[in-house]
């Protein structure tokens, strides 16, 4: 799937939800739901920058298929449910794309299903900083 159809299928599954509670308790779930991160990548390295609470996202280059482009494999994990939540949709749209398609993204599903304007500003910036540690590892990987 391309990183757009990911992007619209969460978009989808957001809308089912009329209360931001119920979208909350799905961000919850999601985060429930993301395999931990194994203790050897929860290091200072990994920690990202700018988030209240504690996120960690290992990055690997990896490839798929013999002869196929090489995809950034991402794991990630934080000590905080909503934002754990949040780290699992990242992972969901970007994942196992090639570093130039998540550089070239547009992660316009932030917006639409309202998740900017429903987290605080902590956890906002939080989500930028993820955002762009992504990117800083595509950039160096491209």
């Amino acid at each position: 799937m391309t990183i757009n159809e990911i992007q619209d299928e969460i978009i989808e599954e957001f809308e089912g939800f009329d209360d931001w509670m119920d979208k909350y308790q799905m961000l919850i779930d999601l985060g429930n739901d993301l395999e931990p991160l194994p203790e050897q990548y929860k290091t200072e390295q990994n920690l990202i920058d700018g988030c209240q609470s504690r996120v960690w996202v290992q990055c690997d280059l990896v490839h798929a298929a013999e002869g196929d482009a090489p995809v950034m494999h991402l794991q990630a994990d934080s000590d905080a449910l909503i934002v754990k939540g949040i780290v699992a949709l990242l992972l969901r749209v970007l994942n196992d794309h090639t570093p130039q398609e998540i550089l070239d993204a547009d992660l316009y599903f932030i917006e639409r299903i309202g998740l900017r304007e429903h987290l605080s500003p902590t956890r906002s910036n939080g989500l930028l900083a993820m955002v762009r540690q992504i990117r800083a590892y595509a950039i160096a990987m491209r």
